[in-house]
């Protein structure tokens, strides 16, 4: 059986059917906020995942782009796929790979329960700040759906939101239990123990803290 979220995590408060217009709103300024808050952690992210050329790489929860282009250009022979579910973020997302000349790449609307892979066919799946907007039964619906498009072998990266460790970081809690869209519905969750529940492996779980905003990376495989 899952082990019960506790009520920080459990509580997400704008529903899956606002958050594409949420972001759509954002990405305005998205650019912003990730760069202040939650580069390091996407930094980190990329260099857990060992990207070697030639994979096959989605990005699920794209945004503006930000790791993505990074993703792109350390896998210029394989296949890059970013998806999200506002039109917003993805319109900066191309203008940004546009700029940046990075080419061997898709970007597409779409949702993180129904992934446009076929299964066992994704080499590293990327996700980040997307699971703590989630309910615990998305998180349990996407963890499968990852699991589903994800190689035997295949690498499973993940950024969120996650529970403050270190002085500070409790302002964006108080924040979100404030007022909820202003954190783009995010809060804090922890998903080592959800991961596993599910079938993965935690090869790693580090606490990265950026202007105060807490955020866990997560590398996990499939199985042993």
């Amino acid at each position: 059986m899952h082990r019960r979220l506790s009520i920080q995590e459990s509580e997400a408060r704008i529903p899956q059917s606002r958050i594409a217009r949420v972001y759509d709103l954002n990405s305005r300024v998205y650019d912003i906020w990730g760069t202040l808050t939650e580069s390091k952690a996407r930094q980190r992210a990329i260099e857990l995942a060992g990207i070697t050329d030639g994979l096959d790489i989605l990005e699920v929860a794209v945004g503006t782009g930000l790791a993505f282009r990074e993703i792109v250009r350390l896998n210029p022979q394989g296949t890059n796929v970013g998806l999200d579910i506002s039109e917003g973020m993805l319109s900066r997302a191309r203008k940004r790979l546009q700029k940046a000349g990075s080419g061997n790449h898709t970007l597409q609307n779409g949702s993180a329960f129904e992934l446009p892979a076929g299964g066992q066919t994704v080499d590293i799946l990327f996700n980040n700040y997307m699971f703590d907007l989630m309910t615990p039964d998305d998180i349990d619906r996407a963890i499968r759906e990852f699991g589903r498009v994800l190689k035997p072998d295949g690498r499973l990266v993940l950024v969120n939101m996650t529970k403050g460790e270190k002085h500070g970081s409790c302002i964006y809690e108080r924040i979100y239990r404030i007022f909820p869209a202003l954190m783009g519905g995010c809060r804090g969750v922890v998903l080592s123990e959800r991961l596993r529940d599910h079938g993965f492996t935690v090869v790693t779980r580090e606490y990265v803290q950026q202007m105060g905003f807490p955020s866990e990376v997560i590398l996990a495989t499939k199985g042993g």
